[in-house]
């Protein structure tokens, strides 16, 4: 079964951008491990101008997107038990565990907005989950839909390659990644740690998880405190 991920957007040509380069680019166009489709929301517009938006109910700046011309367009698509994903600052945050569950299915439908956001309507009625890929607003939700997707697409069996190279990267147990090297041994008076250059693969084992922790007490203490929380032995 593949992953096939379908974009509501008002700009395809944004599609397929990074998605279509490397190996994640090979997997889709020549492998067929995961498909990308992306749907015009203007083609659904009932306006004889090709308008799909209108001014915010109880006034303000900006336009809003209509939940009948989103509606429309999402219609034109077969779901299949794909999620539906809202791209939106106010959502929940995107983590590596949602990431893996939604790899693991057939796949995502993910509404990119535009302008002020969507009538709320569509969103409730239709049950769109609401994603943000980090705490900063953008100008459109197609950059976000492309992170999201290429998240998902890279955990799908066969697109990178190697299953074990994904086992110590960031999040995939609550912690950071460890810092890479590569040759040449010096560059610009740094040097490769030498654990790494000793052939040791239990004390690079070892040194390598301390890496770990240590970036991730100092650069994400949140996630730190969280993973040492659930490290705590229940009390009784």
């Amino acid at each position: 079964m593949s992953f096939d991920a379908t974009v509501l957007t008002m700009f395809p040509e944004a599609f397929p951008g990074p998605l279509g380069v490397s190996l994640i680019g090979t997997a889709w166009r020549e492998q067929g491990l995961w498909s990308l489709e992306t749907v015009d929301i203007r083609g659904f517009s009932k306006d004889k101008r090709g308008f799909l938006d209108d001014t915010p109910a109880g006034g303000g700046p900006g336009q809003v997107m209509r939940a009948d011309v989103i509606a429309s367009a999402l219609d034109s698509v077969e779901r299949r038990g794909r999620p539906l994903l809202y791209m939106s600052a106010r959502g929940q945050p995107l983590t590596q565990a949602r990431v893996r569950e939604w790899a693991d299915g057939p796949g995502l439908i993910v509404l990119a907005g535009r302008f002020e956001g969507v009538d709320q309507r569509v969103l409730d009625a239709r049950g769109f989950e609401e994603v943000a890929v980090g705490d900063a607003v953008l100008a459109g939700g197609e950059a976000a839909a492309l992170v999201t997707i290429e998240a998902c697409v890279r955990l799908v069996p066969g697109v990178l390659g190697q299953a074990e190279s994904l086992s110590e990267e960031s999040f995939e147990d609550g912690l950071l990644e460890h810092p890479q090297y590569t040759r040449p041994r010096t560059f610009e008076g740094l040097d490769i740690p030498e654990v790494l250059l000793s052939g040791h693969h239990a004390l690079v084992r070892k040194w390598r998880a301390e890496q770990r922790e240590e970036r991730s007490r100092k650069q994400r203490p949140e996630l730190w405190a969280r993973r040492t929380a659930n490290l705590q032995p229940m009390g009784y």
